[in-house]
């Protein structure tokens, strides 16, 4: 086994241990920087701590490789599959050392729609310029299966008969007579029913067909059931095929030839601007970088991209941006006045150009996420959380609150709270109500978050659970639990933003209320995980609690039937003997002794839960 020898190892370790889980691409990287090697991942951290463990058993041309890393980046991407893309372009960019695979043209293959009147659909190893290319694909079987699907889906003509010049001059080839070709040679197909046709295999190619994939799935079932399992194991190879060519990918796109796209993700501390470059239609490169108690989002987009632009030869003919940036047309004549050609700031808050903002956005959030401590989703979700409710910050330290009970017996709630958008259980807490007699949400709630916040004004208190202001409050509810506490915390001079939480008839999260109206959070795919998060979390504390409750007061109303106990010393019992069946093993003398009460009652005590 080749002995390592790299001292820079544990720097690479620690720096491993808070990479993403997520789908990417590693650059290895020596002392002057340059690239050695490129990978890809499925999850980022587990093949890139494969590298750096004390006792990895390396082949030779690795062990060498890991001695000259000095440092790496990477690119986090939305699926192995972008992943294998984005690797297969940055290796024929960069050429790396160590890399022996994949250097020259075979990696890509496409799926070519010709530019003729007739047009044929083929599988090719080169983008064509001319008609339709669809990919790039990374397996030359699964654009070789797919071409072939698409032509047998669709029956179009594979033969090399020209269209339309040899149209009705001879007879039909076999395929038209097998059902596997319309015929176009026959002259019974138009040519604008051709085109309508191809334009209906170039969709299916792009998105799959379902009804497809069950009828070969049917057919699949079938060879099995006959012991044909060839005929099925090619049957599923082709479903295999449909469903990989529908893949879609962001790191090769046509439209990008010159485009940088730039989001950023922050937290209470700084923020994180990522750029995605991309060139000649590919994404090249990524730069991040970091700021610390940045102004607002906006200003700071402006003022990084007014400084980040100062070779005119990296400034990109379009810059896409996630805000609307006030000065944005003074930022593009400066940047003109640079490179000597029109430079266009573009503001995306929907569209096909959101899925790349969004994986300029991951980016980000895993930079930042490596000093906080924190995943990139936790950091994006309490972002877009922030700006969904128009927050100043992202909220840090969030309560939420659920009313639980039994009819108008076992009322309770709990309080859960979550801190940088994971559980935080020590600071939960229970509340029995003291003060509602009969079942009414809006006064159990009004009573818990009074109670709960005079234990926050009173400068005497120590549990630091309650000395914490939080940044936001939830109640599980509508805007009717909204407004019976809010207008009291307000009285009390409380000012956290208080929102409540709506469920559909399915208790699945729906909304988020304020005291007159709803917010949708279903576009936010992030921040809605958190809030069902944290409903779920706090009706199953409330839903628990409530059960503990029920079950301590029917153990009370069977401890006070007999004569001699009453409310205070059935609660000592159960606080010493915790359940029934603890009290029934008990010795008569000692629960007498511990409850204050005569042997006799004691052992008439015992008697009743033995019978019942």
């Amino acid at each position: 086994m080749h002995q390592l020898i790299n001292e820079r190892l544990p720097y690479l370790r620690e720096k491993t241990s808070l990479l993403t889980t997520m789908p990417g691409v590693y650059k290895m990287k020596n002392k002057d920087g340059n690239i050695i090697y490129i990978g890809k991942a499925k999850n980022l951290k587990n093949r890139v701590t494969s590298y750096f463990r004390e006792s990895a058993d390396h082949t030779p041309k690795v062990a060498k490789m890991v001695e000259n890393v000095f440092d790496y980046d990477f690119i986090v991407t939305d699926s192995e599959y972008e992943a294998l893309v984005l690797e297969c372009s940055l290796i024929k960019q960069h050429k790396p050392k160590y890399n022996i695979l994949l250097k020259d043209d075979k990696g890509y293959h496409y799926i070519h729609v010709s530019d003729e009147h007739y047009p044929r659909i083929t599988a090719q190893k080169q983008m064509i310029t001319t008609g339709i290319t669809l990919g790039p694909y990374t397996s030359q079987s699964v654009t070789k299966q797919t071409v072939s699907e698409l032509n047998k889906v669709f029956r179009l003509p594979t033969c090399r008969k020209k269209f339309p010049q040899e149209i009705g001059r001879n007879r039909p080839c076999l395929n038209f007579y097998i059902n596997q070709c319309m015929g176009v040679c026959t002259g019974s197909i138009s040519e604008d029913e051709y085109n309508d046709i191809i334009n209906q295999a170039v969709e299916y190619a792009k998105s799959g067909s379902k009804q497809s994939v069950e009828r070969l799935k049917a057919e699949m079932t079938e060879a099995a059931e006959n012991l044909d399992f060839e005929k099925a194991a090619r049957i599923r190879d082709r479903i295999s095929s449909i469903e990989k060519a529908s893949e879609t990918q962001k790191i090769v796109d046509s439209e990008l030839a010159d485009t940088d796209i730039i989001a950023s993700v922050s937290d209470s501390r700084g923020t994180c601007i990522s750029v995605l470059i991309y060139r000649n239609g590919k994404l090249v490169d990524k730069v991040t970088n970091y700021f610390e108690d940045a102004s607002s989002d906006e200003e700071l987009m402006g003022n990084f991209i007014a400084a980040n632009y100062t070779d005119p030869a990296e400034i990109p003919k379009n810059i896409f941006v996630e805000y609307d940036i006030e000065d944005s047309q003074i930022i593009e004549q400066l940047l003109r006045e640079l490179c000597g050609r029109a430079v266009h700031i573009i503001y995306r808050q929907k569209g096909s150009m959101m899925k790349y903002i969004m994986m300029a956005r991951n980016n980000a959030s895993e930079l930042l996420s490596m000093r906080s401590g924190r995943t990139g989703k936790e950091l994006i979700a309490l972002e877009e959380l922030s700006k969904l409710l128009g927050l100043p910050k992202p909220p840090e330290y969030i309560e939420a609150y659920d009313i639980s009970n039994m009819g108008s017996s076992a009322m309770c709630a709990s309080m859960v709270v979550f801190e940088n958008g994971r559980p935080l259980k020590s600071r939960y807490k229970k509340f029995s109500i003291k003060n509602v007699k009969i079942q009414n949400d809006y006064a159990c709630m009004h009573e818990v978050l009074e109670r709960r916040f005079r234990h926050y004004l009173d400068e005497s208190e120590t549990d630091e659970g309650f000395k914490k202001m939080p940044d936001l409050v939830f109640l599980d509810g509508s805007k009717g639990q909204v407004n019976a506490v809010e207008p009291y915390l307000r009285e009390m001079g409380i000012g956290v933003p208080v929102y409540g939480i709506v469920k559909d008839n399915k208790h699945r999260t729906r909304a988020i209320s304020t005291g007159g109206s709803e917010i949708s959070v279903s576009s936010l795919k992030s921040a809605f995980s958190l809030i069902t998060a944290i409903q779920d979390e706090m009706h199953r504390c409330a839903i628990t609690y409530t059960k503990k409750l029920h079950k301590k007061l029917s153990y009370e109303t069977r401890i006070t039937s007999v004569k001699g106990i009453g409310p205070k010393k059935a609660q000592k019992i159960l606080m010493n003997y915790k359940t029934l069946s603890a009290i029934r093993d008990a010795d008569a003398d000692e629960l007498a002794k511990v409850a204050g009460i005569k042997p006799e009652t004691a052992r008439e005590l015992i008697d009743v839960i033995k019978e019942g």
